[in-house]
């Protein structure tokens, strides 16, 4: 399994922007230090919480400042875009990335952005369609003539063909509507789950995945596990009762602002402690150890019957800077080897040598004392001769 997040990002009001946005660059830096596999950037434009306008933009320096992370773009909402453009501009990244990009794509989360862009809230998800209709023919390298509400294309190719072989990793958005899934389906790409874990959206995981499934088969595909991957928030501390008062910080602001962007918030409440309280009861978020966060991802493989091949971070701003790195850190620490299978070797070496009681013990204790008596031998010797 991989490890990443996904970055809207979602930074309260009041504070300098700039230096928000450097964080923001600051995680993924540290993240590719952890040996996190790959992280996802968003795009919004209003609201306030939401500030990174061009994925695209931020990749390029976030690449800059990284080795080894994978980036996408978490997500790009295509009826937002002239297919072309947006295609181009990936292909681009992935060159200059060296196969380190990622395509996220969308509807768009915020109807505001569309509201302001004249674009009816009930055509984004079928323009979303036409879009990635049009960039997945185009990443095959065809010529594309299309004529849309949206966009118009005549004769439209890429010029560059993309550096991965045979194209980077593309990814379709999926919450409650099946748009998602079918999406993966029609052409045999991956699928992000942004709500996995809250509970309508854990119930949905099997269905998601017998849409995507059927819908791949229709279009000569094979629905792909491992390009699967699951969202959900976590903010881990050394216990329980530290991760919640950690997330006393920022959980509130979170919910407020929800409320004016989506029928039902993913946390519920008007107060840090009414928040923790009701998210005990739905388990939406860990707020916790690493031994929940174990246990809710293990609830995740088994709510997906069979099992996906990614879980991200869904990023937040809950606990103060230092604390949410911490989390982050912890998150690297213990839950990320247990799923990689990097613990099983060196437990079973340490569990080999304690189980063999006093052996090694008293072997190093008569090599020591062997070497004692050797050395003392060779002086004695030494001495004898020097005397002669």
């Amino acid at each position: 399994m991989r490890f990443g997040n996904f970055m809207a990002p979602f930074h309260p009001v009041g504070q300098n922007p700039t230096l928000a946005l450097e964080r923001d660059l600051d995680l993924i830096v540290a993240m590719d230090r952890l040996g996190f596999h790959e992280a996802w950037v968003g795009e919004h434009h209003s609201a306030g919480f939401e500030i990174i306008a061009s994925p695209e933009v931020f990749i390029g320096v976030a690449a800059e400042r990284t080795k080894n992370i994978k980036l996408g773009t978490g997500v790009s909402s295509l009826p937002y875009h002239n297919p072309l453009l947006l295609a181009d501009r990936m292909v681009l990244l992935d060159h200059l990335t060296r196969g380190r990009v990622m395509l996220g794509c969308g509807p768009g989360q915020l109807t505001s952005d569309a509201h302001m862009l004249g674009i009816p809230a009930d055509e984004q998800r079928p323009r979303m369609e036409e879009c990635l209709d049009a960039i997945m023919r185009l990443l095959r390298g065809e010529t594309v003539s299309m004529q849309t509400d949206g966009f118009t294309l005549r004769d439209a190719r890429l010029q560059l063909t993309p550096y991965s072989d045979p194209c980077f990793d593309v990814a379709v958005a999926a919450s409650f509507s099946p748009t998602g899934p079918r999406g993966a389906g029609r052409h045999g790409i991956g699928m992000l789950s942004i709500a996995a874990t809250a509970r309508q959206g854990m119930n949905l995981l099997a269905q998601h995945w017998n849409t995507w499934e059927e819908v791949a088969l229709e279009h000569g595909h094979v629905a792909d596990r491992s390009k699967w991957r699951l969202v959900g928030p976590m903010h881990l501390a050394e216990t329980r009762e530290e991760a919640e008062r950690d997330v006393e910080y920022g959980i509130a602001e979170f919910s407020r602002y929800f409320s004016h962007i989506l029928p039902a918030g993913p946390v519920q409440g008007d107060t840090a402690a009414e928040i923790i309280a009701n998210n005990r009861e739905s388990g939406f978020a860990v707020i916790g150890t690493p031994d929940d966060a174990v246990a809710k991802i293990e609830e995740l493989v088994e709510a997906s019957d069979g099992g996906f091949g990614a879980f991200l971070l869904f990023d937040h701003d809950w606990a103060r800077p230092a604390a949410k790195l911490r989390s982050y850190e912890l998150f690297a620490q213990y839950v990320m080897p247990h799923f990689t299978g990097q613990l099983a070797g060196p437990a079973a070496s340490c569990d080999w040598v304690a189980g063999r009681g006093s052996t090694f013990v008293e072997q190093a204790a008569h090599a020591i004392g062997k070497a004692i008596e050797d050395h003392a031998a060779e002086q004695q010797a030494r001495h004898a001769a020097s005397s002669e």
